[in-house]
């Protein structure tokens, strides 16, 4: 991982904010995320977190699953999947050494800014599509990891 500066810093922060527009049309009761998906100055894939096509309910957090559930507890299609999925539909030869940035709304569609890496169903379709790397805004600035190190990160990430 390492943190972007000047001109790079910039083009991530524009694409950032462009994934927080996205997330705005997320359904999602808890967050909104968004995701971009850039290659060679070109946005190739986006998506938005909600439900899957045609599923309704009330909250999207589980409540009733184990705490020591080993996957996800939401039952939304995450961002990055819906961005890839929209990729592979309109370039799916242009996803091999693309950059996915990822952003996260409050329900006042408000920034929230990132934590560590840590979804393991997100970072292994990243590796089995090529995907380069990722991009994250977090406190200390705008990161960028591999998706190799990424995949490693959200496997060792514990809450």
């Amino acid at each position: 991982m390492r943190f972007l500066s000047g001109a790079e810093e910039k083009e991530a922060l524009y694409y950032l904010k462009e994934a927080a527009k996205v997330a705005k049309e997320s359904g999602c009761l808890r967050f909104k995320c968004g995701s971009l998906i850039v290659k060679d100055g070109a946005v190739i894939g986006r998506g938005f977190n909600s439900l899957p096509r045609n599923l309704k309910a009330a909250r999207c957090l589980k409540p009733d699953l184990p705490k020591d559930f080993k996957s996800d507890r939401s039952c939304c299609v995450h961002a990055e999947q819906r961005a890839i999925l929209n990729a592979l539909r309109g370039s799916p030869e242009r996803l091999l050494g693309s950059r996915l940035y990822f952003m996260r709304l409050d329900m006042n569609d408000e920034i929230v800014k990132a934590g560590k890496p840590y979804c393991t169903i997100c970072s292994k379709m990243a590796l089995d599509v090529g995907i380069a790397e990722f991009v994250l805004w977090h406190d200390e600035g705008i990161a960028v990891y591999d998706t190799d190190e990424y995949n490693r990160l959200s496997f060792e990430y514990r809450d």
